[in-house]
């Protein structure tokens, strides 16, 4: 098969998960017997076979309107985020900070996270006055590491995707772990755009939109420290495996940044774009 595009997308279908290729003329679905070897998006990748995915899929394409989008890796390893990530006024209506003098990283935990058009489950209680909305440019790890290096990073990358990073800014006084872990909080998807999709990721625009209103728009070359030093800086921590997918921190423009604040509300829609990678899209449950 012959597309112009690579897409890898993971759903559900009949209440069966599954996970395939986008095309421009729908979803192909991967090959139940390739299915039964390698049983999701993650092993696909790990075995280093995402190249070779679309010749293992069936011909006829779904169209996207009969399934539902899953997280693209529904069970990645490691979820890691950048914060501090762009230059941003703080305090609000206060002048830029000097820049952050290392790599600020936190983690979510994958439930934390659902898929493109899955409703976000708005917190209760207090925790609701200050659900905050993140747009965000994720890097998908393709090939294990440690001590990579700055030049090397980039080679250990799949592909790209979108994230929503749902915060609540009033937990966050509480600890980032706790304002950053609220249960289907965020999402990610709606698919990964393979690296050979994407020349240069420091062109690619990120905007969000809350109800079609424009509230963050920036470049990825904005970032204070680029994909390729946060990968050398995390896998000096720790081990970087396929499936494993990095966060690159939001620009200015969120809700708590702005004066007065706009927090997310009941029925909202958040939509954050990115060239060449797509619409991640949600709105906000009662």
């Amino acid at each position: 098969m012959k597309w112009k595009t690579m897409k890898l997308v993971s759903f559900s279908n009949n209440g069966q998960q599954s996970f395939g290729v986008i095309s421009n003329s729908g979803l192909h679905a991967v090959l139940a017997k390739f299915k039964k070897e390698f049983p999701d998006l993650k092993a696909v990748i790990g075995s280093q076979k995402v190249k070779d995915l679309k010749t293992f899929c069936e011909e006829k394409p779904i169209p996207l309107s009969q399934v539902t989008l899953l997280p693209p890796v529904p069970n990645p390893g490691k979820i890691i985020c950048a914060g501090m990530n762009y230059r941003k006024p703080y305090p609000v209506d206060g002048t830029a900070p000097p820049d952050p003098g290392n790599i600020v990283i936190f983690g979510r935990h994958s439930d934390t996270l659902v898929g493109d058009g899955t409703e976000l489950e708005r917190p209760r209680g207090e925790a609701a006055e200050t659900f905050d909305f993140e747009g965000e440019i994720i890097a998908v790890i393709g090939k294990s590491g440690r001590f990579i290096s700055s030049a090397d990073a980039l080679q250990h990358v799949v592909g790209y995707s979108i994230m929503n990073e749902g915060s609540v800014r009033g937990w966050m006084k509480h600890s980032v772990h706790a304002g950053k872990n609220f249960h289907a909080s965020g999402s990610w998807g709606p698919w990964i755009t393979t690296v050979d999709e994407i020349d240069d990721l420091s062109s690619l625009k990120l905007e969000t939109r809350v109800n079609g209103k424009l509230m963050q728009s920036a470049l990825a070359a904005e970032m204070i420290f680029s994909l390729s030093e946060l990968i050398a800086y995390i896998s000096n921590l720790i081990p970087l495996n396929p499936g494993d997918i990095i966060a690159t921190g939001s620009p200015d423009g969120t809700g708590g940044s702005r004066n007065p604040s706009v927090f997310l509300k009941p029925g909202d829609c958040v939509e954050v774009s990115v060239d060449r990678i797509g619409t991640l899209k949600n709105y906000v449950g009662h």
